[in-house]
């Protein structure tokens, strides 16, 4: 009897727990969702990795070429080299080298002009490869294991001493302005692209025609923009009308349609001027009227450019097309 008793009382416990929690479940619903909002959003790296260490320059200085990549411990079986291969260095004790120290590798590829650029020369563009660590140094050279890679290694690339990046940050940012009047600030143009391309798109890494000397700075916002007007993929035009010569429009008798939907725009308030045309239109309006195509932020400044990722594009970007500073 004492065991029914029990086995009651904990069935009874049972069931007022579940009703209880249903109704302060219910409750709760009648309140509305709770709404997580998290962490207050911190500000985010515009560029990493292979964008920050293998960006790429123009320097107008001479490239220094004292240091270089003279053997590779694997050489018998490979002439290119990546990360984790182990590489001799043109550089021991005398020439400061020591374990530990970090080595950009670069290759110079020439001097650059453009045909954007009103400054002529700009200086060596030089193309960054990845980075090695000293790992032991044997007299006058020294062994180095390749760290990251962006592109393979060969024999004779130059060695020039890691500086430590940072990458400039952003918070979450207007929309936009594809309308926005000209800063009046510095401007040149994107004279170069890393990899040779002509049409850009977001995170891909540019170089353009203002530097140290045009008082730019990392982290810079660069508003990106073309002559309203310019800038087609496509050179052809289609004609905007139909001379009254020609034949197959209406009836032989109007011969091209003076009265159709492709006959000539005529000025004048009486419509008996010249035949308008687009261009001719254009010739009216304002000068200096502007298409904005998208942003940039400034990774690395130099002499006479600057290294830049495209952090923002409302339509493709063009090597050619013009940047301002914010």
């Amino acid at each position: 009897m004492n065991f029914q008793k029990n086995t009651v009382k904990k069935i009874s416990l049972v069931l007022f727990l579940i009703l209880s929690f249903g109704i302060t479940a219910l409750a709760q619903d009648k309140k509305g969702p709770t709404i997580d909002y998290g962490a207050v959003e911190e500000a985010m790296p515009v560029a990493a990795r292979n964008n920050l260490y293998c960006a790429g320059y123009i320097q107008k200085s001479p490239v220094n070429t004292s240091l270089e990549i003279v053997g590779g411990d694997d050489e018998k079986d490979q002439y290119v080299y990546a990360e984790g291969d182990e590489l001799y260095i043109s550089g021991g004790s005398g020439a400061g080298v020591q374990v530990g120290d970090m080595y950009s590798v670069i290759r110079p590829r020439g001097n650059f002009k453009s045909k954007f650029s009103k400054k002529g020369n700009l200086g060596i563009f030089v193309q960054e490869l990845g980075a090695v660590e000293v790992i032991r140094v044997i007299g006058d050279v020294s062994v180095a294991r390749v760290k990251t890679s962006c592109s393979e290694f060969l024999l004779g690339d130059l060695l020039k001493r890691s500086e430590t990046r940072v990458s400039p940050k952003t918070m979450e940012r207007p929309l936009l302005d594809r309308f926005a009047s000209s800063s009046g600030k510095a401007s040149g143009s994107i004279v170069l692209a890393r990899g040779g391309l002509e049409i850009l798109g977001r995170d891909q890494i540019v170089y353009v025609d203002l530097g140290r000397e045009d008082n730019v700075q990392i982290g810079d916002y660069l508003t990106i923009y073309r002559p309203l007007g310019t800038g087609n993929i496509y050179t052809y035009v289609q004609p905007e009308h139909i001379d009254n010569k020609d034949e197959g429009f209406e009836s032989n008798r109007y011969k091209g349609g003076g009265y159709s939907n492709r006959s000539g725009r005529k000025k004048g308030s009486n419509a008996d001027g010249a035949v308008v045309t687009t261009e001719d239109a254009k010739s009216r309006r304002p000068k200096g009227l502007r298409k904005i195509v998208g942003e940039l932020v400034v990774l690395n400044v130099l002499e006479r450019t600057a290294t830049a990722v495209v952090v923002r594009n409302a339509s493709e970007i063009h090597t050619g097309d013009r940047v301002e500073i914010q």
